[in-house]
């Protein structure tokens, strides 16, 4: 074997050693991603105006080891509700109360703590229907869909209060539609 293919076959060697570390560092970041951060899709228009059907998510899946469930956060939770599938569905809500809050919502307006709540994140006009006087316990979150109207959410006994293990994460940023990438906010 002359010089020429030696040198041609150590640098074949060196590309493929190459290839195959980018190819184990991107295998080992996607997973260390994917610890910390998940994407979802929205599915439904429970949380108009804030969030669209089919606009895709990046939530925090670590904050809330480190801390805590806060009011105003936006959060996806797992559900017993189904799809028609078979899975259940992860639901994407608004925390209104935390452990120890009084949630009252009467005559279509939410009190937090007996303070009304200025919900600027709602459509204008809209009444959040129901009769609900709860403090919610340890462990647990009330949560609310920003259009009540469609929303199923705490006030119903079909999710009810979410369990603070069956959450998710809390959402960061829109991503998609691409002219529409924005922070999540927080008004509470």
């Amino acid at each position: 074997m002359g010089k020429k293919e030696v040198n041609q076959t150590q640098s074949v060697k060196n590309s493929i050693i190459e290839w195959v570390k980018v190819f184990g560092l991107a295998i080992v970041l996607a997973f260390v991603i994917t610890l910390f951060i998940k994407p979802t899709l929205v599915s439904g228009d429970s949380m108009l105006p804030t969030l669209h059907e089919n606009d895709y998510l990046i939530i925090n899946k670590i904050g809330y080891k480190i801390g805590e469930p806060k009011n105003g956060d936006v959060i996806v939770f797992k559900s017993d509700l189904e799809k028609n599938d078979g899975t259940t569905k992860d639901l994407v809500k608004r925390i209104i109360g935390v452990a120890g809050d009084k949630v009252v919502i009467k005559d279509g307006k939410v009190y937090l703590n007996d303070k009304l709540l200025d919900e600027t994140y709602l459509s204008e006009g809209m009444d959040t229907t129901g009769d609900v006087d709860i403090v919610v316990p340890e462990g647990k979150l009330f949560v609310l869909g920003d259009n009540r109207e469609v929303s199923l959410d705490s006030r119903y006994e079909q999710v009810g209060l979410v369990d603070v293990n069956d959450v998710e994460g809390k959402v960061l940023v829109r991503l998609y539609p691409f002219n529409d990438i924005s922070l999540i906010k927080w008004f509470i």
